[in-house]
C-alpha cells in the first residue's frame, strides 16, 4: 500500500500527455456515461413497473435526486479546488470515490424484499450515496481535463477518445441494458455493468489520471467569499454557461420527444426509435474527429458556432419524414452537429479556466465545472415544461392510444424539431457573444 501511495504522490505530468495516457484518461467516459444513461433511462421503469412503487413517490424521489445532484456540483467543485494533499487536488477524490460509486450503482437495482415505503427509503439512501460518489468522481475527472491538456491542439486531440468512449457508454446504457435485464435479470445486469465500470475506471485512474504541480503563485486556494463572485464576473463564462444550458435543453427535449415522434408521428413501433438514436450517435463518433480537425485550424469559438448551426439546422429536417428510415437519414446530419457539441463544449470551458487563471492567479477547474453542472441541471426542468406544454396544447390523451387528434402529430413534430432549433439558436447567440476569439491565450 505504501508503494502505491508513493507512486501516486510522485506521479506528476510535466509535458504533453502521451497517446497512451490520453486514451486511458478518455476511457473514463465509458463507465460514467454508461451509469448515467442506464440510471436516467430505466430507474423509474424499474421501480414503478418491476417493483410496483407508486409513480408519484418515485417522481418525488427523482426530484430529490435532481436537487441533490445540482447542489453537490458547486460544493464539490469548490472543495476540490481548495484541498491540497501530497497526492494532488483531484486524484484523492477520484480514488476514494470509484468503489462507492460502482457499489451504489449496483445496489440501486438490487433492493431487498421490502414494502413500498421501504423501497422508497432504500431508493433515497442508495441514490444519495450514488449522487455524492458520482459528482465527486465525475467532476474531478472533468477538472483534470484542462490540467492534463493545456493547449487547444492538445485538448482537441485528447478529447477525441474520451468522447468516443462516452458515446459507446451511452449506447450500451440505453440499448444494452434492456438486453441484459431481459436475459439475466436486473441483479445480473447490475453486477455485469458494475464490473465493466469498475475495470474501466481503475484502468483510467491508474493510466491516465495525472496531475501537474500547482504553481507556487496559485498554491493558496481562493477564499470562499470570492469563488462565486469571480466565477460569474468572468465575461466569458456567463454567455458560455447560458449557451450550454440551452444546448443541453435542446438535446434533452429531443431525447424525450423521440418515443412520441416515432409512435404518433411516424406510426412505427416504439422500439424503432433505436434506429433514429443509433443514426445520431453512430454518426457522432467519426464527426468528433472532424470537429477536432476544425477546432485545430480555427478556434474554439468559431468551431462551436459552426457545430451549433449544423445541429440546429439539421433538427428542422425532422419536420418532414413520414417513416423511420427517412428520419434516420436526417439523424445522420443531426449526429454531425452532436459530435461537434460533445467535442467542443469542454474545450471552450477549459479555455475559460485558462483565462481565469491568468486573471486571478488560481486554477479553479472545480469551481467552473461545478457551477456549470449546477446551471445545466435546469435543462431537466425546461425539458419537462416543454413536453407538458406541447402535449397538452396539442390535445394528447394517453388513454386514446394511437387514435390521437390530428393536432398531436403537428405538436410532436414541433417538439422534436422546432423547439430544439429555437434553443440551438439561443445558444448560438450566447456563443457569438463569447469574447475569447483566439485559439490559445
Amino acid at each position: 500500500m505504501s508503494s502505491l501511495t508513493t507512486r501516486l504522490r510522485d506521479r506528476r505530468l510535466d509535458a504533453a500527455p502521451t497517446k497512451a495516457q490520453a486514451i486511458a484518461f478518455g476511457a473514463s467516459g465509458f463507465p460514467t456515461q454508461l451509469m448515467a444513461q442506464t440510471f436516467s433511462a430505466f430507474v423509474v421503469y424499474f421501480y414503478v413497473t418491476h417493483l410496483g412503487v407508486e409513480p408519484t413517490w418515485v417522481a418525488a424521489a427523482m426530484i430529490a435526486h435532481g436537487v441533490l445532484n445540482a447542489v453537490l456540483n458547486p460544493v464539490v467543485g469548490a472543495l476540490s479546488d481548495r484541498i491540497r494533499t501530497p497526492w494532488g487536488r483531484r486524484i484523492p477524490w477520484i480514488g476514494l470515490g470509484i468503489v462507492p460509486l460502482v457499489v451504489a450503482f449496483a445496489l440501486v437495482w438490487m433492493p431487498p424484499e421490502l414494502p413500498a415505503a421501504g423501497l422508497i427509503v432504500w431508493f433515497l439512501v442508495v441514490v444519495a450515496v450514488y449522487d455524492i460518489a458520482f459528482v465527486v468522481v465525475v467532476l474531478n475527472i472533468s477538472a483534470l481535463f484542462p490540467e492534463i491538456f493545456r493547449t487547444t491542439e492538445e485538448r482537441a486531440r485528447g478529447n477525441v477518445p474520451r468522447q468516443i468512449f462516452a458515446i459507446l457508454g451511452m449506447v450500451l446504457g440505453t440499448a444494452g441494458a434492456p438486453a441484459l435485464y431481459g436475459s439475466i435479470g436486473w441483479p445480473g445486469m447490475a453486477i455485469a455493468l458494475s464490473a465493466v465500470c469498475l475495470v474501466l475506471l481503475l484502468w483510467s485512474f491508474s493510466g491516465g489520471m495525472i496531475e501537474r504541480q500547482v504553481p507556487e503563485a496559485a498554491s493558496e486556494a481562493m477564499r470562499w467569499s470570492d469563488q462565486l463572485t469571480y466565477t460569474f464576473a468572468n465575461r466569458a463564462f456567463v454567455p458560455y454557461v447560458l449557451g450550454s444550458l440551452f444546448i443541453q435543453t435542446a438535446i434533452a427535449v429531443i431525447l424525450a420527444a423521440i418515443p412520441f415522434y416515432v409512435r404518433y408521428s411516424l406510426g412505427a413501433p416504439e422500439g424503432e426509435g433505436s434506429l433514429l438514436l443509433g443514426a445520431i450517435f453512430v454518426t457522432a463518433i467519426p464527426s468528433i474527429v472532424l470537429w477536432s480537425a476544425v477546432v485545430r485550424r480555427t478556434s474554439p469559438r468559431t468551431a462551436l458556432l459552426w457545430s451549433v448551426a449544423v445541429f440546429g439546422i439539421a433538427m428542422l429536417g425532422l419536420l418532414l419524414p413520414s417513416n423511420v428510415l427517412a428520419a434516420a437519414l436526417v439523424g445522420v446530419a443531426v449526429g454531425v452537429g452532436v459530435g461537434g457539441l460533445l467535442q467542443l463544449l469542454e474545450v471552450v470551458l477549459a479555455q475559460i479556466i485558462d483565462e481565469d487563471a491568468r486573471r486571478t492567479g488560481h486554477r479553479r477547474e472545480g469551481a467552473y465545472f461545478g457551477v456549470n453542472g449546477f446551471v445545466v441541471r435546469g435543462s431537466v426542468v425546461l425539458q419537462a415544461v416543454v413536453a407538458a406544454v406541447v402535449l397538452t396544447a396539442s390535445g394528447f390523451d394517453a388513454s386514446l392510444g394511437d387514435a390521437q387528434p390530428e393536432a398531436v402529430d403537428g405538436g410532436i413534430r414541433v417538439m422534436v424539431a422546432v423547439v430544439p432549433m429555437v434553443f440551438a439558436a439561443l445558444a448560438w447567440v450566447c456563443f457569438w457573444l463569447y469574447p475569447i476569439r483566439t485559439r490559445d491565450l
